[in-house]
């Protein structure tokens, strides 16, 4: 059965539309100071077991990502974390990786010898994704030095928007 030529093509259109919605929800800039809402405290550990704290980065620009090792969009952004955090560490950003894999360790472990990251990772668990409302993937949170959330992008960053974000917010004093 034939579907009618104007039915698929308002498919076409919603799905066009969808996109760009998409791309523009990834295109997020900061608001302004008064307007951040508290970022969801964590605690959890790294590959190491060590504990990896928000509270800790008390005073830094948080860029917390949420991305898992089978999110092909996940990993080509990886990259771009890796360059923020050799570029701005040393002006106070720190890169925090919270992989949403299921089997945890498991996989990302391996994942990370083979592509080893210059930041902290955690495991995300259920009360983290829920905190921060991760329902798709990729996530990334903006904080700024207060410990709110300035920014977040969902679905994969705009390079060059995340940058300048990042940079407004390392500008801005305690």
């Amino acid at each position: 059965m034939q579907r009618p030529v104007g039915a698929t093509l308002g498919r076409i259109v919603a799905a066009a539309l969808g996109i760009a919605l998409s791309a523009s929800a990834a295109l997020a800039s900061i608001a302004t100071a008064d307007a951040r809402p508290a970022a969801p405290p964590f605690t959890l550990d790294n590959a190491a077991g060590k504990p990896v704290s928000l509270e800790d980065y008390r005073g830094r620009v948080v860029v917390l990502n949420f991305w898992a090792t089978w999110c092909h969009g996940c990993k080509q952004e990886l990259p771009w974390f890796v360059r923020f955090q050799k570029d701005y560490g040393s002006r106070g950003l720190v890169v925090v990786g919270a992989s949403t894999d299921a089997d945890g360790w498991k996989v990302v472990t391996p994942y990370l010898k083979k592509k080893p990251l210059n930041y902290p990772v955690v495991i995300a668990n259920e009360a983290l994704t829920k905190a921060y409302d991760v329902q798709a993937m990729p996530v990334t949170v903006l904080i700024d030095r207060q410990g709110r959330v300035a920014a977040t992008y969902v679905g994969m960053i705009d390079r060059a928007v995340c940058n300048k974000d990042i940079q407004t917010l390392l500008r801005e004093t305690e």
